[in-house]
């Protein structure tokens, strides 16, 4: 008996091909043109269905998330940034935001306001060093696009918007640089690629030659990064 599959559909006036995401909360999201009919959209998902069941059957990036055990901010404990953990010390007096020198320093606030300042520095961080780098893989794939935003997106590492906006999440200023600058080169090569094809990992692999490490760091941490804060 054939697996019932559940999707919803996002349809826009200016998207001219149909492609099918499996978000990491197991939902799946067929993005297809206006003009696509119900029946078309069935018949695609229908003929994709032994993909979409190897996406949610996943082992790893789509199982449930653990409570992060013992991410207390406190003094000794450790968090992420670019790939390396780093020692926390809470700083009792004296401090109103989040400093960095080799280690976090963190305001001796209620915990619930400690994480909201650590979040908040790494938001800002993200902004700093992410967007930039998005204009210079824009400039050497040859693409234009119409902004990039650090957004919160619990389920996904970046998108690309039918209006050619660039969206990457905030947490991925946890991760190494080879795998924010392989998220951005993938977000940006969806806008000459709408498909993974053979044709588009090919584009994103002359941007990032280590684009096979990337996608397993993501794959084996990519938990890790969306823990705590």
């Amino acid at each position: 008996m054939l697996v019932d599959l559940a999707y919803t559909v996002q349809r826009s006036a200016k998207r001219r091909k149909l492609t099918i995401a499996v978000e990491r909360d197991r939902r799946v999201v067929v993005h297809a043109p206006a003009s696509a009919t119900d029946e078309a959209i069935r018949r695609v998902v229908d003929s994709k269905r032994d993909w979409i069941l190897e996406k949610l059957r996943h082992p790893q990036k789509y199982r449930d998330l653990p409570h992060p055990p013992g991410k207390e901010l406190v003094s000794g404990e450790s968090a992420l940034y670019l790939g390396r953990q780093y020692r926390i010390e809470v700083v009792a007096e004296g401090l109103d935001a989040v400093e960095f020198n080799q280690g976090f320093l963190v305001p001796g606030s209620k915990v619930t306001e400690r994480r909201a300042a650590l979040r908040a520095w790494y938001v800002a961080r993200a902004n700093e060093k992410i967007l930039p780098r998005v204009s210079r893989f824009a400039r050497s794939l040859g693409v234009e696009f119409k902004r990039a935003r650090i957004v919160d997106n619990r389920y996904r590492w970046g998108s690309c918007t039918v209006k050619d906006s660039v969206n990457l999440n905030w947490r991925l200023i946890k991760a190494p640089m080879f795998v924010i600058d392989y998220v951005i080169a993938h977000e940006l090569a969806h806008l000459m690629e709408a498909n993974h094809s053979q044709r588009f990992w090919n584009l994103v692999r002359t941007q990032i030659p280590q684009m096979t490490k990337a996608r397993t760091w993501l794959r084996e941490n990519g938990r890790i990064l969306e823990q705590g804060v």
